[in-house]
C-alpha cells in the first residue's frame, strides 16, 4: 500500500485495524525519502523516528495523530537535531530544547521524521536560498518550476507526497501560496493560537506558526492538538480551543462572503479568473451570497511595501543574535568587532544582508519616520480597511496565487501584478486566520483558493473551506 497518499484519518484506521503498524510505515516513508530529489530535506530523525515506532505501545483508537510521522521546518527548534533555518552561520546548531509544537506532538506519540528545507531565515518566497541550494516542485518533472517559500521543503514533503502533514510558519503567505503551487492544505490559524515558543523570529508581529495537510478534516485534528496558551510564549492566545475536527464538518448557517475585486482583476490567467469564478457558482448554489467588493487602489498597491518595510524592519533586529560568538558558526578573527563582521558577511547570503542592511536603514533615526512609521501607519490603514470588511462579511475569499507555480527565472515588475501576488500578506498584518485549499489545475499543475476569516474565528474558515473542498473533490478538481 501507498502509505505516502493518505490522510491523518485513513492512516489512523489502518493502525486501528491492526492492518498495519507505525513502524511498517516509518520505515516505508524513510526510505521513500532517502530516493526523493526535490531537495526538501535539512536533517534527517531517522534513528529517533524508528525507535518511537518500535515502543509506541497500543494504538490509542481516540487519538488520531497517534503514530502519525511528520516534517518539521527548520527554523523550529527540535531537540539534539540540528535546526539552521537552512543558513550557514547556524549549520552546526543543535537545539538544546524542542519547540512547544514538537513537544505537543511527541507527547501524543506523533512520530517526527526529520527537518525540512526553507529559504534561509524565512526570508525569501520562492526557495531558493537555503545553503542547501533550490527547492524544486515534485509536480515539474522539468525542475524548472519553483515550490515558493519560505516554508519550500514542508511543502515539497506533503506534495511528493511523503507525509501526511508538516509544520512550517507564515509571515507573508509562506505556508499558504506555496500549498497553492502544491495542491495540498496550507493553514495558518491567527496569530497567537498557537505557540511561537521554539519558532525563530522573523518578523514576530506577522510571524504564525501553522502546517501544510493533504485534507482540511487533517488540518483541524492539527489545531486541537496544537492551539492553547503557553507560558513559555506570552504573545499566545487564552482563548478556548474548539472542536475544530468536529465543527469542520458540522452544517452552519449561510454566509457571507467577499471577493475584492482589486485583486481579483490583476489575475491576469484567465483560466484561473474561470475556474474562480466556476467556485464561487458552487459557493451559491452551496447557499453562501459572494460579493465582489472593493478595496481602495492605494492600499493595494502598498500591501508589499508595508510588508517588505516592516519585515526587514524586525528582521534586522531579530538577526542581530546572528553574531558567531554565542552560538552557531564562528569565523575568527582578532577581534570582537572583527569575528562578528567575517562571520556575518561571508555566512549570510546576499538575500538576507540585503534585508537586514534594509531594515536597519529604515529604523535608522534620519529615516524611521518616513519608511518605518510610514509602514506601520499604512499597517494599520489595510487592518481598519479589513475589519470595517469583516462586520459584515464572515470572509474574504481570492485565488491564492495569481498563477500555476513559476519558473525559478519568471519575473513580474509590475505594479498591478504585485497586488495580485502578494494580497495574502493581509492575513499577517491582522493576525487572521487563513486557509489555502486545491481548486483545480491548468496545464497539469494546481490552483489554489483562500479563505481568510476573523481573528480566532478558524472553526468557520475550516468550515467553509471543508465544504468547498468536499464539492471540488466530486467534481475532479
Amino acid at each position: 500500500m501507498k502509505y505516502e497518499l493518505l490522510t491523518i484519518v485513513e492512516l489512523h484506521n489502518l493502525y486501528v485495524s491492526k492492518k498495519v503498524t507505525p513502524l511498517d510505515v516509518v520505515e516505508y516513508l524513510i526510505e521513500l525519502i532517502k530516493k526523493d530529489k526535490h531537495n526538501f530535506m535539512e536533517a534527517n530523525m531517522f534513528e529517533e523516528a524508528i525507535k518511537l515506532a518500535k515502543n509506541i505501545g497500543e494504538v490509542d483508537k481516540d487519538n488520531l495523530l497517534w503514530g502519525i510521522p511528520f516534517l518539521i521546518k527548520d527554523n523550529i527548534a527540535t531537540k539534539e537535531v540540528i535546526t539552521s533555518a537552512s543558513s550557514k552561520i547556524l549549520s552546526n546548531y543543535i537545539s538544546p530544547f524542542d519547540a512547544t509544537m514538537i513537544k505537543k506532538l511527541k507527547a501524543i506519540k506523533a512520530i517526527p521524521l526529520g527537518k525540512t528545507t526553507m529559504d534561509e531565515f524565512a526570508m525569501g518566497g520562492k526557495g531558493t536560498t537555503s545553503h542547501n541550494g533550490f527547492t524544486y516542485n515534485p509536480l515539474d518533472k522539468t525542475k524548472t518550476k519553483m515550490m515558493g517559500g519560505s516554508s519550500s521543503g514542508s511543502a515539497a514533503a506533503v506534495t511528493v507526497p511523503v507525509v501526511p502533514f508538516a509544520l512550517a510558519s507564515d509571515t507573508g503567505d509562506s505556508i499558504r501560496k506555496p500549498a497553492s503551487y502544491g495542491g495540498i492544505v496550507g493553514f495558518k490559524p491567527s496569530w497567537g493560537r498557537i505557540s511561537r515558543y521554539g519558532l525563530f523570529s522573523f518578523a514576530p508581529s506577522m510571524d504564525h506558526a501553522g502546517y501544510f495537510t493533504r485534507s482540511v478534516f487533517d488540518a483541524a485534528l492539527l489545531l486541537e492538538a496544537l492551539a492553547g496558551y503557553d507560558e513559555n510564549d506570552p504573545t499566545s492566545s487564552t482563548h478556548v480551543v474548539d472542536k475544530y475536527s468536529k465543527n469542520t464538518a458540522n452544517s452552519t448557517s449561510n454566509y457571507q462572503i467577499a471577493v475584492i475585486k482589486g485583486i481579483f482583476d490583476n489575475i491576469l490567467d484567465e483560466k484561473l479568473k474561470s475556474l474562480f469564478s466556476k467556485s464561487i457558482e458552487e459557493l451559491k448554489i452551496l447557499g453562501h451570497k459572494v460579493e465582489f467588493v472593493e478595496m481602495p487602489i492605494t492600499l493595494l498597491r502598498a500591501i508589499f511595501p508595508t510588508y517588505f518595510v516592516i519585515s526587514c524592519a524586525e528582521a534586522s533586529s531579530n538577526t542581530a543574535c546572528y553574531d558567531g560568538v554565542n552560538f552557531g558558526v564562528r569565523l575568527e578573527g582578532n577581534t570582537y568587532e572583527e569575528i562578528v563582521t567575517k562571520t556575518r558577511s561571508e555566512l549570510f547570503s546576499a538575500q538576507i544582508k540585503k534585508r537586514i542592511l534594509y531594515g536597519a536603514y529604515a529604523l535608522s533615526k534620519d529615516n524611521k519616520d518616513e519608511t518605518y512609521l510610514r509602514a506601520q501607519r499604512s499597517r494599520r490603514k489595510i487592518v481598519e480597511f479589513i475589519n470595517k470588511l469583516f462586520e459584515k462579511y464572515d470572509f474574504i475569499y481570492l485565488p491564492a496565487a495569481p498563477s500555476v507555480a513559476p519558473k525559478f527565472n519568471e519575473y513580474n515588475n509590475d505594479d498591478n501584478f504585485a497586488i495580485a501576488d502578494n494580497h495574502l500578506a493581509i492575513a499577517n498584518f491582522g493576525g487572521y486566520p487563513s486557509i489555502t485549499i486545491p481548486l483545480g489545475k491548468i496545464n497539469g499543475l494546481p490552483v489554489g483558493v483562500n479563505f481568510t476569516g476573523r481573528p480566532f474565528e478558524e472553526s468557520i474558515v475550516l468550515n467553509i473551506a471543508y465544504q468547498l473542498e468536499q464539492i471540488l473533490e466530486k467534481k475532479g478538481a
